[in-house]
């Protein structure tokens, strides 16, 4: 697999980790659709999502601890979304407001207060990307964020999107590889939206990458 230079300089660990951006005070994790209909026994469930889930409630362990921003995007759709078969669209009835489909996998520790970001609310318009008609960005620079760390699901799909939007409103975005599975509808879909990214200028790293030891105080 081809990768951006950005994303991986060299194959010394060292200086791959030191080339990451690390999380601060203007740094965010971002939560890319962890909900019902996506994981085992979901609408659209990505397969083996569930295996996930403790590394992501490590990642929001580590963020919540430092103080640092963590933001949630959910698909919330009307039962008469566009994306519906039921439409003529190309998705399975799936993360309808209000049903149990939509709601964040209970296995996760989410913070409390963690800002939610529904997309997806326009039954003539589909989102794609967490940025897509919805108050990211804003919500985004009112927390002076320069740094951007994204997880979810699935890949190829909501999770490049809203990496590949993140790179264009200028934000520096570090996709967490670890924390994200494709549908691999094709074999090689999940590589090559990696490889997508990285041209785009994401950095690709997983949590050996990331310092999460506590910060002094």
């Amino acid at each position: 697999m081809k990768l951006s230079k950005q994303a991986f300089p060299s194959d010394s660990s060292s200086t791959r980790t030191s080339a990451i951006p690390q999380p601060d005070q203007h740094a965010a994790l971002l939560l890319v659709d962890l909900q019902n209909d996506f994981f085992p026994g979901g609408a659209l469930a990505v397969p083996g999502a569930g295996v996930l889930i403790p590394l992501i409630n490590t990642y929001i362990k580590h963020f919540s601890r430092q103080g640092w921003a963590i933001l949630a995007t959910r698909d919330w759709h009307p039962t008469n979304h566009t994306s519906f078969t039921e439409q003529q669209g190309p998705w399975p009835v799936h993360c309808v407001q209000g049903s149990r489909g939509a709601q964040f996998h209970s296995d996760l520790v989410m913070p409390p207060g963690m800002m939610v970001i529904s997309k997806g609310t326009d039954p003539k318009k589909d989102a794609k990307s967490g940025f897509d008609g919805s108050s990211l960005a804003d919500r985004l620079e009112d927390l002076n964020v320069q740094t951007l760390f994204v997880l979810g699901l699935a890949t190829e799909y909501s999770v490049k999107h809203t990496v590949l939007d993140g790179c264009v409103h200028g934000f520096r975005v570090v996709l967490l590889t670890d924390a994200t599975k494709g549908v691999n509808r094709q074999p090689d879909d999940f590589q090559k939206a990696l490889q997508e990214m990285a041209d785009a200028g994401a950095f690709l790293a997983n949590i050996g990458d990331i310092e999460m030891t506590p910060s002094a105080h």
